[in-house]
């Protein structure tokens, strides 16, 4: 049956969530219209599918071991010349994004993998677009600024047409998520409740 294409990230909520994406595909971001606004804790990782179930219970695991944590994003930064990103920066809830993503990834678990750069949690609004493109996401974006309390992630699946896809959302402390994750344009409209 081969692989699916997984990730995990924190949905940055709406008004934000949707702003960001349509400034992202403004940039000329080819890819935007298939990526929710997001905070990676797991990149795109291939798994086998039979191990979902596996993968979904080391996520309950996960979130009922975290609580609910103040994010805070401001300002833009880059990657560049290592890599071809430019983003908004995450000033609060670093270091409990950092916290999750060890977890998710822990070699106990069955998303163990090695990542290519060192965790920096972000949220990326252009890449790997041309030079002039980045350099204005960078300075049209440099006054942002959103604040909300994370309460969840979710598990996400990246469909043959490059869009990701939420699986599953995990509430922190094992209380309710505050946020709905958001919606990409091919999903049901946004007055449609989300369900798990």
């Amino acid at each position: 049956m081969g692989t699916v294409t997984l990730g995990v990230s924190i949905a940055v909520p709406e008004p934000y969530g949707s702003l960001l994406q349509e400034r992202r595909v403004g940039f000329g971001d080819p890819a935007a219209h298939g990526i929710p606004t997001h905070i990676t804790l797991l990149p795109p990782t291939e798994a086998d599918p039979a191990l979902l179930p596996a993968i979904e219970a080391h996520l309950t695991e996960v979130a009922r071991a975290g609580r609910p944590f103040p994010m805070r994003l401001s300002g833009t930064g880059t990657f560049r010349p290592v890599s071809p990103v430019v983003f908004i920066q995450v000033v609060e809830g670093a270091a409990a994004c950092s916290w999750l993503q060890k977890r998710v990834r822990d070699e106990s678990g069955p998303l163990v993998r090695e990542l290519q750069f060192s965790y920096h949690p972000h949220v990326t609004v252009a890449h790997a677009i041309s030079e002039e493109a980045m350099d204005c996401a960078y300075a049209e974006l440099a006054e942002f600024e959103a604040a909300w309390t994370c309460a969840s992630f979710a598990l996400y699946e990246q469909g043959a047409d490059g869009v990701w896809r939420k699986l599953h959302e995990y509430a922190l402390g094992g209380g309710i998520g505050s946020v709905p994750a958001q919606g990409s344009p091919v999903d049901e409209p946004a007055t449609a409740p989300f369900t798990s």
